[in-house]
């Protein structure tokens, strides 16, 4: 059946050949063909896009387009005669239609959505408690915008070598928001943006707190949600965390971006 669908896309002109994409991708949908990557078949790819991270060039790309349906029973067949290691879960094709409820998680088994039970508290030290995690994934590039736990959500838009330096980070920011981590210096900043566009679209967002290092490559990820908000078109209470080399909080400001 073809449907309206998310589907993998790979711009010829920045692919490098590399392969790192290839194994990336646990359907198989994926192959370098006289050097370039090469989606094999519409039926073996998810459209979810656990591929993008491992793509050097930012060659790669998650576009919406007709599409034959994604073929579990086929993706098995192939990854079979290849002699790979078939995923435990893959989406259901009727989830992954547009305008069906948007896509389940599927492929790579670590991306599936959970809603968890934080066990940690605000304001208690680390060493003392457990984690306040509510759910996974927490990178920014695995998360759909239709995931349920992002409605209503405060959303806490992290650096991830925030919480590295922060020991405070669990104790202090990460109970009752949803975390969204991501590299503003080595991933790809418009997929990030275009990502960001759709939650703030698609959810009523309560808050956004980003979270940046003092480093300069680091504040682009207030850049990112800038340009993320005005293409949404939709503004959301924001506050900016600045967070020093030792771990320290700079600054906490208010931020407003313009649509």
């Amino acid at each position: 059946m073809i449907s309206k669908r998310k589907m993998i896309t790979i711009t010829e002109e920045l692919c490098n050949g590399c392969g790192q994409c290839v194994p990336a991708c646990a359907e198989g949908a994926l192959a370098i063909v006289d050097g370039k990557a090469r989606l094999v078949k519409e039926i073996y790819c998810d459209g979810l896009g656990a591929c993008l991270g491992d793509c050097p060039t930012g060659a790669l790309k998650v576009v919406v387009r007709e599409a034959a349906d994604f073929d579990p029973a086929a993706v098995t067949e192939h990854l079979k005669a290849q002699g790979r290691e078939v995923p435990d879960h893959m989406p259901d094709p009727e989830s992954l239609r547009m305008g069906s409820g948007g896509p389940r998680p599927g492929g790579c088994p670590g991306a599936a959505l959970q809603s968890l039970t934080p066990c940690g508290k605000a304001n208690v030290p680390a060493a003392q408690q457990g984690s306040a995690l509510s759910h996974w994934p927490v990178q920014l590039r695995l998360v759909p915008p239709t995931a349920p736990f992002l409605k209503g959500a405060d959303l806490l838009l992290t650096a991830d070598c925030v919480p590295v330096a922060m020991p405070s980070y669990h104790g202090e920011y990460v109970p009752d928001r949803v975390v969204l981590m991501g590299c503003p210096k080595f991933d790809n900043q418009m997929e990030y943006v275009e990502k960001l566009a759709d939650i703030i679209a698609e959810n009523e967002l309560k808050s956004i707190t980003v979270m940046e290092m003092e480093v300069p490559c680091c504040s682009s990820m207030s850049a990112i949600l800038n340009e993320a908000v005005r293409r949404a078109g939709k503004s959301v209470p924001t506050e900016r965390v600045t967070v020093a080399r030792n771990g320290a909080v700079l600054s906490t400001v208010p931020v407003e971006f313009g649509l």
